[in-house]
């Protein structure tokens, strides 16, 4: 993240801060969430479906995913989502970014790797909330105990491998 191109007037928001955002929302539209569970926004999307989040899908080329609904484009939700979670090519981002504006939701969120001064221009001249190149469902876990190397709360407390040996 730290070698991203500087964008003028807004710093990433801290982890504080992101603790807030992500507290403050009720509603995640997922763009670009894929029918694929091998890809890494249908595990998003299975891990945020078990959250309080109203999770809604957006993509064109699937009529439902995980068996909930998907619409086309965000402008077809049939509410105004809090945040834009974004799971397309960073071509794509600087016209979704438009989306989100035009519908009124108030934080765009983007994954790792998506880092658009073009899309956060958008965002943030609007007057929404930005947050770029993380993953939602990792800090959704950070803030919520949820956080594992393997990506899902195992339950265990210690770091240590359990032992495979037998005591006679």
């Amino acid at each position: 993240m730290s070698d991203q191109p500087a964008i003028d007037g807004w710093t990433p928001p801290t982890a504080d801060e992101r603790r807030r955002l992500l507290a403050g929302i009720r509603t995640v539209a997922m763009v670009g969430v894929s029918a694929n569970p091998a890809r890494p926004s249908n595990f998003v999307a299975t891990y945020l479906l078990g959250t309080d989040y109203d999770v809604y899908f957006v993509n064109p080329m699937a009529d439902e995913i995980l068996g909930r609904p998907c619409v086309p484009t965000l402008a077809d939700l049939p509410v105004v989502p809090d945040c834009v979670d974004v799971f397309r090519r960073l071509d794509d981002v600087p016209e979704v970014a438009d989306e989100a504006v035009a519908v009124g939701s108030r934080l765009f969120w983007t994954q790792f790797g998506l880092w658009s001064p073009e899309a956060a221009r958008t965002v943030l001249d609007a007057g929404h909330e930005l947050v770029m190149d993380r993953c939602l469902k990792v800090e959704h876990a950070r803030f919520h105990g949820g956080l594992h190397l393997a990506g899902f709360d195992t339950g265990v407390i210690d770091a240590r491998r359990p032992s495979t040996r037998r005591v006679t």
